[in-house]
């Protein structure tokens, strides 16, 4: 960072748990170099999933390597700071630059202004005041179909003369173009160069293969070639013959297996696999038959070398290994020339080669070395060049006017997030919204591979939904547009969201998606959801028991009647056994115990209940509703505390800093619940639903009447329990007076006895 002279004074703001710098005035955004990065939220992002101006985007990544850093932004800062009067107008974001915010007081400034004002001519706007992103399209559309569009790009165009646009076609065939501001593909003054380049070179390697030796005369190249194409299969053919004459017991080895000949699944046999095989039948030094015995799919070429060929060999019909070493001997010379040949010249294009260099032909070649339609063409491209909106001056001010709009925007999802922490506004990640569950999920960020993503975005302590997205292309192909999405769910339960479940994904730009829910991360959404959630375990513990339980007695019963049915045609005369009074009667103890024993801990647990006083009867049921759904709310809300969005996006290939907290304020506006609108009215008579009034009112009634019992129950006992209490405290005094009078005339009488 460079070193300023005086330090700014930053102001910052608690928010998610992290200090964000504040960006309210031009002054903060002109010394962002001076910030120090560990203080900036983010430290680079990507530039794709991003809602952000894909120009600005596009113009930021300088290195083209799609990422976002600290510096890129600094850059285009103090690039703004040498263009702009003052900075002020990019916390508007105003999408509109005023001629005056230009700063001419430089020469490049200057210029920005020319070119806006020509721009602003070009389109009828003469008199405007202000320049935007639209306008500048606009310009680029209507200089399009001129030959000098600013752009130093000349395509073929029609208004050119013939031979200038047939010099353009070659170059753009051997070298590769580039797309001029209209979208044709062209050329420019670098490519025309190269290209001029690459055909002299090409002629003068040319000419010094033309006096190498040939010694197959015109079919001299031809011959090169094949052997090219063949050389490996004849070095094959030879190495199995050595081999078939140095061991003979190898010979079966070396010769076809017919595993390899036996046809594919559809019962063809396979070029690819036959390709493979020896050229003929190995036998021990047995020169190549060129004629019988030949592999097919080596035939032709086999076959045509020996025409070309046949003059260097002694039977015209075979082909000895000394003679083919002889072939590729006297072949070097041509060889090493055609290895020689010389590359095209590297230049930057955007289109590729349709052709190469030899299609034009030595004519062609000279016909263009001879004239001067390089030098013309040359002069074309430079005086396009320096038009007064030249293409280098329009980008320069589609820059400054895309900076102006957008920029600002890009810090307060960059340098800080309060994008995401304003309730009123979307951050830059903010994908889209997926409805699903009767819930809307307004923290949905793109995904291009779920299994690496899900590895880091667990650590977010995030209820994560992975869904795939699938849309129709409006094009009557019937294509249809896939995407990945991870959202969010940070309110409600969980309790209806599973794998392969539905919803409706909407994305930033308005189109509906059907969404398919693929992977889930289970993780605490809500207080509420973990304060049941003990009991839902339990209901769902009992009910698969039961079900277990039913599903076993099921299966006896049919095995039961099964052996039944079996034994029925087998069974004899035979008398049935004698029923057993002992073991039923065991069987009947036991039954007997389990009821005892489940009644007794009823009788005791309604007693102690019985023996409190009424106000603690409530305090029972809450201390035992705490015992069960306390850990869990405990539990759940330590994790709640620590959901934080940072391991989210780092997921997505974010740098952050710092955790970014979602507590539970934020989480419910992340996610919100479905909700009646205002004023609207609502009838609870469901007409799917049997009416019957009087079961519902003698339910009622045996509530009331039950509440009433118990309290007068409780009365009563209360009543009673204070009444004798008090009885017997008044009695205490009387008993003891009694207990004294019965001491003493046990004495008189013991004394009297004596």
């Amino acid at each position: 960072m460079n070193k300023h002279s005086h330090e700014h004074s930053w102001k910052f703001q608690r928010i998610g748990g992290v200090d964000q710098v504040v960006l309210n005035t031009a002054d903060d955004i002109a010394h962002l170099e001076q910030l120090d990065p560990k203080l900036w939220v983010a430290l680079s992002c990507p530039t794709l999933g991003l809602e952000l101006n894909s120009k600005m985007l596009t113009l930021l990544d300088t290195d083209g390597d799609q990422r976002i850093r600290i510096q890129d932004i600094i850059n285009a800062v103090n690039w703004l700071r040498t263009k702009l009067v003052k900075l002020d107008s990019l916390i508007e974001s105003n999408h509109e630059l005023p001629l005056s915010a230009i700063n001419t007081d430089n020469d490049e400034g200057k210029r920005l202004l020319n070119t806006a004002q020509s721009v602003l001519k070009n389109i009828n706007k003469a008199e405007a005041t202000s320049i935007n992103e639209e306008d500048i399209k606009q310009s680029t559309l209507l200089n399009a179909s001129n030959i000098f569009n600013g752009d130093g790009i000349l395509p073929p165009n029609p208004k050119l003369d013939d031979e200038l646009v047939a010099y353009i076609n070659d170059a753009l065939n051997v070298m590769g173009g580039v797309k001029d501001i209209s979208g044709v593909d062209g050329i420019n003054t670098d490519i025309s160069k190269a290209f001029i380049q690459s055909i002299d070179k090409w002629l003068k390697w040319h000419n010094g293969v033309g006096s190498a030796t040939t010694p197959l005369g015109e079919n001299t190249a031809e011959v090169w070639q094949l052997i090219q194409s063949i050389k490996d299969k004849c070095d094959d053919y030879f190495m199995r013959t050595q081999l078939a004459s140095y061991a003979p017991n190898a010979q079966a080895a070396l010769n076809v297996d017919e595993k390899f000949i036996v046809p594919s699944d559809n019962g063809l046999l396979e070029d690819k696999a036959l390709s493979e095989l020896p050229l003929s039948r190995i036998e021990a030094d047995k020169p190549l038959n060129l004629k019988l015995g030949l592999n097919p799919v080596w035939r032709p070429q086999i076959e045509r070398f020996k025409q070309l060929v046949e003059p260097f060999l002694a039977d015209a019909n075979q082909l000895t290994q000394d003679e083919w070493h002889y072939i590729q001997q006297i072949m070097a010379p041509y060889a090493i020339a055609v290895q020689s040949k010389p590359t095209l010249e590297k230049v930057s294009v955007t289109t590729e080669p349709k052709i190469t260099i030899d299609k034009l032909g030595e004519k062609r070649i000279n016909e263009i070395l001879n004239s001067q339609l390089a030098d013309r063409f040359a002069e074309l491209a430079e005086r396009d060049s320096k038009t007064p909106a030249s293409a280098a001056n329009v980008a320069a001010l589609e820059q400054l006017v895309v900076y102006h709009a957008n920029l600002y925007h890009l810090l307060l999802n960059f340098t800080s997030f309060h994008d995401f922490f304003d309730l009123d506004r979307r951050a830059a990640f903010q994908y889209g919204q997926l409805f699903i569950d009767g819930r809307c999920c307004s923290l949905c960020i793109p995904v291009t591979d779920v299994g690496k993503h899900t590895v880091l975005a667990n650590y977010s302590e995030l209820f994560l939904l992975y869904c795939e997205c699938i849309r129709k292309k409006p094009a009557d192909d019937g294509s249809e547009l896939k995407r990945t999405i991870v959202a969010a769910m940070t309110s409600g339960d969980a309790d209806f969201l599973i794998e392969g479940r539905n919803g409706v994904f909407l994305d930033s730009e308005g189109n509906d998606w059907d969404a398919r829910v693929i992977k889930i991360i289970s993780k605490p959404i809500s207080i509420s959801q973990a304060i049941w959630d003990p009991y839902k375990r339990l209901g769902r513990f009992i009910t698969d028991q039961i079900n277990k339980w039913a599903g076993s007695k099921d299966q006896q019963f049919i095995d039961a009647t099964t052996k039944a049915t079996q034994n029925l045609a087998t069974t004899t005369d035979t008398a049935p056994p004698k029923f057993d009074i002992g073991r039923s009667a065991g069987i009947f103890a036991a039954i007997g115990l389990a009821v005892g024993a489940i009644g007794t801990a009823l009788a005791s647990i309604a007693q102690s209940l019985l023996s409190l006083h009424w106000w603690q009867l409530p305090l029972v049921f809450v201390g035992l509703f705490l015992f069960i759904s306390g850990p869990s709310v405990i539990m759940a809300w330590l994790k709640l505390r620590q959901r934080t969005l940072g391991p989210l996006l780092e997921a997505s290939g974010w740098a952050i800093n710092g955790r970014l907290k979602i507590n539970l304020f934020l989480g419910g506006q992340l996610t919100t619940k479905a909700t009646l609108p205002k004023h609207a009215s609502r009838t609870l008579v469901d007409p799917m639903k049997k009416r019957n009034r009087k079961y519902w009112l003698i339910f009622w009634l045996a509530i009331i009447t039950g509440i009433v019992i118990s309290g007068a129950w409780i009365w009563h006992y209360d009543h009673w329990h204070i009444r004798t209490q008090l009885g017997y405290k008044a009695k205490e005094p009387h008993q003891s007076a009694s207990t004294d009078a019965e001491k003493s005339s046990t004495s008189t009488s013991g004394a009297a006895e004596q």
